[in-house]
């Protein structure tokens, strides 16, 4: 039975296509195929960046996209860097930003330390662990916002209990004080586990025989877990503030699900910050300033970060 002419070229397109691979090197055969997803993600990520940057030296406003745009230099920046309001958002973000990486740190390695130890049930106990972090910030706003609520939420009765005062008459999310800290607590419930799984990681890829050459030479459990566990442990848990302090700096929906920024602007974070500036106030030259300010801050903070992580896996 003789061939059609279909099937002839479906023969002879495949072997030249080998043959022009064959001539290929590895590394051009890799271009060839990530190509197209890294123009794809400069024209998404690197378009918008250049068009920021442009409006950041403007006075444009989104709401009057027909009005004249006066090029003002460096007077957005300028505005920005001595606005004390900025630099009390900048202040609530940084208080945000480093009692969530301590604490996560600090418990999610403790809760990875029980973990590896293996005892009768962990599997099961590691799955309830990394429940909330599953869940999405929407859900856990909402749950969170009802334990906050005067009348039946839980955490008000415990505060109350504590300090001696009616549960009605105040709101964890409504009082200047703990605000701050309500939103600290949602954030380290849903991803202390995160920050878990990172150590666990670390502590499981110790080799043994380190540990039988410790005991060897008569190592106490102390010493071994500050001369060998924590030393290989580290690159992990920079790896982990590394992740979380990315997150946590542009923290968004939690908190606006939660106190919406109040009470007043004690938990205004940069983020919602920006957001107000950008789609309440339309000053979008002014927002895009903003927006690069924070970006330059995020990007030469990992910059350093990154290279101390570097040298700290080298040794």
């Amino acid at each position: 039975m003789s061939s059609s002419p279909v099937d002839s070229v479906t023969k002879v397109m495949p072997q030249r296509f080998n043959r022009r691979l064959r001539g290929l090197s590895d590394r051009a055969i890799a271009w060839i195929f990530i190509a197209p997803t890294i123009l794809l993600l400069l024209a998404i990520n690197i378009f918008p960046l250049i068009w920021t940057i442009r409006l950041s030296f403007t006075n444009y406003r989104s709401n009057r996209p027909n009005a004249d745009i006066e090029f003002i230099g460096l007077r957005n920046y300028e505005r920005i860097l001595t606005d004390s309001d900025i630099w009390q958002t900048m202040q609530a973000t940084a208080h945000f930003l480093c009692w969530t990486l301590m604490l996560q740190v600090v418990i999610g390695f403790a809760l990875a330390w029980l973990i590896n130890s293996r005892f009768r049930g962990s599997n099961f106990w590691t799955t309830i662990i990394v429940l909330p972090m599953m869940l999405s910030p929407a859900v856990v706003g909402n749950f969170w916002t009802f334990l906050y609520q005067p009348q039946i939420g839980l955490f008000n009765y415990i505060i109350a209990f504590l300090t001696g005062t009616d549960p009605s008459s105040f709101t964890m999310i409504g009082d200047v004080d703990l605000a701050p800290w309500a939103i600290i607590i949602v954030d380290t419930w849903m991803w202390t586990p995160f920050v878990m799984l990172i150590c666990l990681a670390g502590l499981r890829a110790i080799p043994d025989y380190i540990y039988e050459a410790a005991e060897c030479d008569r190592a106490s459990k102390w010493r071994q877990f500050w001369t060998i566990t924590i030393p290989m442990v580290l690159p992990f848990l920079m790896l982990a503030v590394l992740f979380r302090g990315i997150e946590n700096f542009k923290m968004f929906d939690l908190v606006v699900l939660l106190t919406g920024g109040g009470p007043g602007s004690t938990t205004e974070l940069t983020s919602i910050n920006l957001k107000r500036e950008a789609f309440e106030k339309w000053r979008t030259g002014y927002a895009s300033a903003y927006a690069v300010i924070l970006f330059v801050t995020i990007f030469g903070l990992a910059s350093i970060y990154v290279k101390a992580l570097n040298q700290v896996k080298d040794r």
